[in-house]
């Protein structure tokens, strides 16, 4: 691990100017962070800690939405009355993600900036990383590719983007809030990681010292019929291979509004509103699932491991669906 500073801001402006410093990050609860520098694939030249700055409130929006601060531990969100009872999607994917130790350290904002779990940017003795050290290549290509995308990526990098968390947020169409040195401004989840294209050592849109500050979820009809499948290839404290987060409206049988994105398969949470389009205003019949999976999985190109995972996409996409429907929430 490199030397660096440390600094504990005050104010949320005081570490927006700290961070504007070359060098600097942002910490919170570390649990990505520390690991990252502790293996050499991040080497920050100082570390602003934001982790007891006033950001950890959940309070409701006047419009019915809720917003979350960026602190607040992602124990305390998934367990929180409001979101409990109006995202219980969100709910079900933090309670999927991690160990109950490591979400009680996480928080909201930390999540979002999670890295790749690639085998190749972890370890340090591959030197062919583009996410890590631009224009070396990408070792996965020609690697074990079991785990990587099957969507979004490019000749640059196939990693897949690791937060289960996150794959709720983009299915219901969160936003994210940030402070920089700019000012204020709002990143919808659709946009708020990026695809790798020939950058791929930049996860999101955020600019240099740029602190996200809030969560913001919109007003819903999703409290009733929710599902967050995880397929992994153990049962606790692992990746998704794949996974699902499906939440419908119905209403005298038919779907009124349908959230619905992908995770394990790229560089981002993978969200295709023509496939959530598919389910509205129809019954949820077998081939009505099975045209928003086409949907959601149009373009998939596998790699030489992980072919596996299109056809394991396309059921599950059903069967999260499907679980959805079944469940009754809130009764």
């Amino acid at each position: 691990m490199n030397l660096f500073a440390y600094k504990r801001p005050a104010s949320v402006d005081e570490a927006v100017r700290m961070a504007a410093s070359p060098g600097a990050a942002y910490i919170g609860g570390g649990t990505n962070l520390i690991d990252l520098m502790k293996g050499g694939a991040a080497a920050p030249t100082m570390l602003v800690d934001v982790s007891r700055l006033p950001l950890n409130g959940i309070a409701e929006l006047p419009d019915g939405g809720v917003r979350i601060g960026a602190m607040a531990l992602n124990s305390d969100a998934a367990n929180h009355p409001l979101i409990r009872q109006r995202y219980p999607l969100l709910t079900q994917a933090l309670l999927a993600g991690a160990s109950p130790q490591l979400r009680n350290m996480a928080t909201m904002g930390g999540n979002l900036l999670q890295r790749t779990r690639c085998y190749y940017f972890y370890d340090t003795a591959f030197d062919q990383c583009n996410k890590r050290v631009p224009g070396s290549g990408c070792a996965a290509l020609q690697g074990i590719n079991r785990i990587h995308a099957v969507l979004g990526a490019s000749p640059s990098c196939i990693a897949t983007h690791p937060s289960d968390m996150c794959v709720a947020l983009a299915a219901l169409r969160a936003t994210v809030r940030v402070l920089g040195p700019a000012g204020a401004r709002a990143i919808g989840m659709q946009d708020f990681h990026r695809l790798p294209g020939d950058m791929p050592q930049r996860d999101t849109l955020l600019e240099p010292g740029e602190l996200i500050t809030a969560i913001d979820l919109p007003r819903s009809g999703f409290e009733r019929h929710a599902h967050y499948l995880k397929i992994r290839d153990r049962a606790s404290y692992a990746f998704a291979l794949v996974s699902v987060a499906a939440a419908l409206d119905i209403r005298d049988g038919t779907v009124q509004d349908a959230a619905l994105a992908l995770g394990g398969v790229a560089h981002k949470p993978w969200r295709i509103p023509q496939a959530e389009a598919a389910l509205i205003g129809r019954p949820l019949a077998p081939e009505t699932m099975q045209a928003a999976a086409d949907l959601l999985l149009q373009g998939a190109q596998p790699h030489s491991h992980n072919g596996f995972k299109v056809p394991l996409a396309r059921r599950a996409i059903v069967r999260a669906l499907r679980s959805a429907a079944d469940t009754t929430l809130g009764t």
